[in-house]
């Protein structure tokens, strides 16, 4: 699919869930309904969510569902820790796209109704592919984009903005304003490994990830 896959990756740390109850149920579908493809349709920023829930709306209000069957927005659950308080946050795993699944004429083109029906919603732009003929997902992006619309088995992790090899801070606790290094990453449970130097010898610390910040060069 051009230039797609590059696009599309999803990122394989965090834990994926969906936007909404639409996928409830959704184990005994399969991975692609038979005479459907699925597709990637950009969208304005900010609008996945609304662009999804109006077409959903619109396919069903004109009776269009043997044309157009899912509507997708994946997303992510991550949780942030800031002073001690634990949020949890979740975020668009594609930004500007929404899935669709749906029928093409024998020629590969959109049927006529459901591409004004498309067009026609505010904050919709173009699928990718070539004008009025869209380029099917490949059934690997079909698999990964579906995974990651799965509600979660277990808790979101920490969302971690530090690397190994960061040179930090710390701001809390015993060892307050005392600087070193990062020297590992327990997102699961919300904490960081760093490496301080304590009467001149190198000495590993575990510590809460809002206890540090990154130092200034």
């Amino acid at each position: 699919m051009p230039d797609s896959t590059a696009q599309l990756e999803a990122p394989s740390t965090a834990a994926p869930s969906d936007l909404d109850d639409q996928l409830t149920g959704d184990e005994e579908e399969p991975i692609v309904t038979p005479g459907m493809d699925w597709f990637v349709l950009r969208v304005a920023s900010n609008k996945e969510d609304s662009v999804k829930r109006t077409l959903l709306s619109k396919v069903k209000i004109e009776g269009m569902e043997r044309l157009v069957n899912r509507i997708l927005v994946p997303t992510e659950k991550t949780k942030t820790m800031k002073g001690g308080k634990q949020k949890v946050v979740e975020s668009k795993l594609y930004p500007g796209y929404v899935f669709v699944e749906m029928a093409l004429e024998e020629d590969g083109r959109i049927p006529q109704d459901v591409f004004f029906l498309i067009k026609e919603t505010t904050g919709v732009g173009d699928f990718i592919g070539k004008s009025g003929r869209p380029t099917p997902m490949t059934l690997p992006e079909v698999e990964k984009m579906l995974l990651a619309s799965k509600p979660p088995e277990e808790q979101p992790q920490v969302k971690m903005e530090f690397v190994k090899g960061d040179h930090i801070r710390i701001n809390q606790g015993p060892f307050e304003n005392m600087q070193g290094e990062v020297d590992g990453l327990m997102p699961d449970q919300g904490k960081v490994r760093v490496v301080v130097t304590i009467f001149g010898r190198a000495t590993p610390l575990e510590l809460e990830y809002w206890m540090i910040e990154r130092a200034e060069e």
